[in-house]
């Protein structure tokens, strides 16, 4: 009996210091085991969020131009739980690839500048499993003139000048991203290309629906509304993305679009971004959140959207182009950002 006793009395002591000895754990954080759920409440924004910079660059799509830029995210204002920000963007717009114009017609040629400025407001919910923000500002776009690519010979082949506002909502978990958004031009939205086709920036209004497959693979579906005074591009179009972090800041971009105007395009992008720390640039670190790399991510849906068509006689309003030959079905192969 008493032999007994030692006997449990030796396996209890044992018992109590292997217990003594391991670390006791949040309910939360045995269950789910995850290092986020025990450091994320703990992380200063000031220490998360800041200045970062990079290249960015992407081949043609539907009215966007193959472009290549600089472009940085600034905070401007950190809170304990929130952060206001300036990101800018500056990029080399190049001619379209041959016999493929990205507005449909007229070929852009050449080489231009444009800018992308947003002003943006981001927070983070109470337990911070979502970030959500709203973003605002200015795009402008130069876009030199070329050769058509449809049957038609042009002339008076002209620089012209687009510029829009804009405006985003944002909304970002460990799983889910979604993005609203709305492109508008301003200012003179028209002009005469050349001899037989007239440009126009498009309004676009959209919403991307974005789902993280892994941490490093996110696959995004979206909807949008187009339209212009030119009313030739009026209409709702669908697009898919599939963004790939194939190393620490340097993120692969491929896109697919259809819409009735611009039929089916295939595009690509690449991203880099240097950060002050690993923030700026995605890192390995346990305890890192999606919503908190959200902060200081580069806002989407930056480009002047661009279409042409026949020009129109005022005096019989018949267009001068008799036959216009449709693009089709376009891919594009891409070495970008």
């Amino acid at each position: 009996m008493q032999r007994s006793i030692r006997i449990s009395l030796t396996l209890t002591g044992a018992a109590a210091l292997a217990l003594s000895s391991t670390p006791i754990q949040p309910v939360a954080a045995q269950e789910d085991g995850s290092a986020a759920d025990l450091g994320v409440m703990e992380i200063n924004l000031k220490d998360a969020v800041q200045f970062n910079w990079g290249f960015q660059g992407a081949l043609q799509g539907a009215g966007t131009p193959n472009q290549a830029g600089i472009g940085a995210f600034l905070p401007i204002a950190v809170g304990e739980n929130s952060v206001w920000f300036i990101d800018a963007l500056a990029n080399a717009n190049f001619a379209d690839f041959d016999g493929y114009s990205s507005i449909i017609n007229t070929e852009v040629a050449g080489t231009t500048i444009s800018t992308s400025t947003r002003l943006g407001y981001r927070w983070l919910n109470g337990d911070r499993s979502w970030m959500y923000g709203v973003n605002a500002g200015y795009d402008s776009r130069p876009m030199n003139t070329g050769d058509a690519d449809t049957s038609v010979n042009v002339t008076d082949k002209r620089d012209v000048f687009f510029s829009q506002v804009a405006a985003g909502l944002e909304a970002v978990s460990d799983t889910w991203d979604f993005n609203a958004y709305a492109l508008v031009p301003i200012g003179d939205d028209e002009h005469r290309l050349n001899s037989h086709y007239d440009g126009g920036a498009l309004d676009t209004y959209g919403l991307d629906v974005g789902y993280s497959i892994t941490p490093d693979l996110n696959a995004s579906v979206g909807y949008y509304y187009q339209s212009g005074d030119l009313g030739d591009a009026d209409g709702s179009g669908v697009k898919g993305r599939l963004a790939y972090n194939l190393s620490n800041g340097l993120t692969l971009g491929a896109n697919l679009s259809y819409d009735e105007a611009f039929d089916t395009r295939f595009t690509a992008d690449i991203k880099y971004r240097f950060g002050s720390n690993g923030y700026g640039a995605p890192s390995k670190k346990k305890w890192k959140t999606p919503a908190i790399e959200a902060l200081s991510a580069t806002p989407a849906n930056r480009d002047v959207r661009v279409h042409d068509d026949c020009h129109t006689l005022l005096s019989n309003h018949t267009p001068i182009c008799s036959a216009v030959t449709r693009p089709g079905t376009r891919f594009f192969a891409m070495i970008s950002e």
